[in-house]
């Protein structure tokens, strides 16, 4: 037996369900802003003592983020050998660290499943500041905003 509920329009609140979708699909806060050049200069933070150029490192940055996209995981098997060469030079630097699942399958088998996951404090610790927020204050610029308010009668 089904429940139904009577929904007005705009009562709906689906914050309550954004928390587990993000947690489920392992997405990164929406709050939180990765930038190339914000794990740029992690990277280059991170490698000191190498003296790595700012160009390779932000070649380094792109190619991670082209991975995670807005998540904070992802799983191994989409890496080729030389990606997962750059990944561990990162997990040596404490940005990415590794995890594993495991799982049983219907046949008995035991089933391993390797994450690659983003650090954000230790890439925090290396900016040496926070990674920023959007702010909840500030109003996002769009072009509507110059529009006068006849604009929005009709």
């Amino acid at each position: 037996m089904a429940i139904k509920e009577k929904i007005l329009p705009g009562t709906l609140d689906m914050s309550k369900y954004e928390d587990k979708f993000r947690k489920d699909y392992d997405l990164l806060d929406p709050q939180t802003v990765l930038t190339i050049s914000t794990l740029t200069s992690a990277i280059q933070n991170s490698l000191e003592s190498h003296k790595i150029h700012k160009d390779d490192a932000e070649r380094m940055a792109e190619h991670i983020l082209n991975f995670f996209g807005y998540s904070d995981r992802i799983i191994d098997n989409v890496l080729q050998p030389e990606d997962r060469d750059v990944f561990y030079m990162m997990e040596d630097t404490g940005i990415l660290t590794t995890e594993r699942e495991e799982t049983t399958l219907y046949d008995g088998r035991e089933w391993r499943i390797n994450y690659w996951i983003l650090k954000l404090d230790r890439i925090e610790e290396l900016l040496g500041k926070k990674i920023s927020r959007k702010s909840e204050e500030e109003p996002e610029d769009t072009v509507y905003m110059d529009l006068p308010d006849e604009a929005w009668h009709r």
